[in-house]
């Protein structure tokens, strides 16, 4: 069975990775799961969540390992998926975690970088009722990787139509991208 495609959206809290995400699924010819990390409040038991960030409360290795494994289980059964998520350094929701699942570099993945101006993040920051002020800038920092991707895109300066519709093209032929596979040939020396 051919796997399916894996669109990675990373990028810090607020800079548009959802929004992307919807737009993506909406303009593609494709069909893609959406995967949102947001879905861990979601789905937790409700003494175990937080509001606003993905903050499990009991042990959170177990809980990502799982979400990120649902990624990994969409593409081995020919399912096209949209990941809309935030690798940080020395995070449970980092990239080593999710490389850990991935036994070999054999999947069609696009790396996306989702990025804004700083005042627009501090922004939609201010606008949402469900962010910490300054919680998107505290990330920039440790977000990883810093600049191995397939794609940068600015929710600000382009509409989503338009960041879309790049990912989209650039898609269309997943075996020219690199981004992963030496991400993960990285991560496996």
């Amino acid at each position: 069975m051919q796997k399916g495609k894996i669109i990675i959206l990373n990028g810090v809290s607020s800079s548009g990775k959802t929004t992307l995400s919807k737009a993506l699924q909406e303009r593609s010819s494709d069909n893609y799961f959406l995967l949102p990390i947001d879905i861990i409040n979601e789905i937790s038991p409700p003494k175990n969540s937080r509001s606003y960030d993905v903050r499990f409360t009991g042990d959170p290795n177990p809980v990502i390992s799982a979400f990120y494994g649902c990624a990994k289980a969409f593409s081995d059964n020919g399912l096209n998926v949209i990941v809309d998520t935030i690798f940080l350094k020395d995070a449970p929701w980092s990239l080593d975690n999710f490389f850990k699942l991935f036994l070999d570099c054999n999947y069609s993945v696009l790396f996306v970088h989702v990025t804004c101006p700083l005042e627009e993040l501090r922004r939609r920051e201010k606008e949402r009722a469900d962010r910490r002020i300054g919680h998107g800038e505290s990330m920039l920092p440790e977000l990883n990787p810093q600049d191995t991707y397939d794609i940068t895109v600015d929710t600000c300066n382009n509409t989503n139509e338009e960041c879309a519709d790049k990912i989209i093209e650039l898609s269309e032929n997943m075996n020219q991208h690199t981004s992963f596979k030496t991400l993960w040939l990285q991560h496996n020396k």
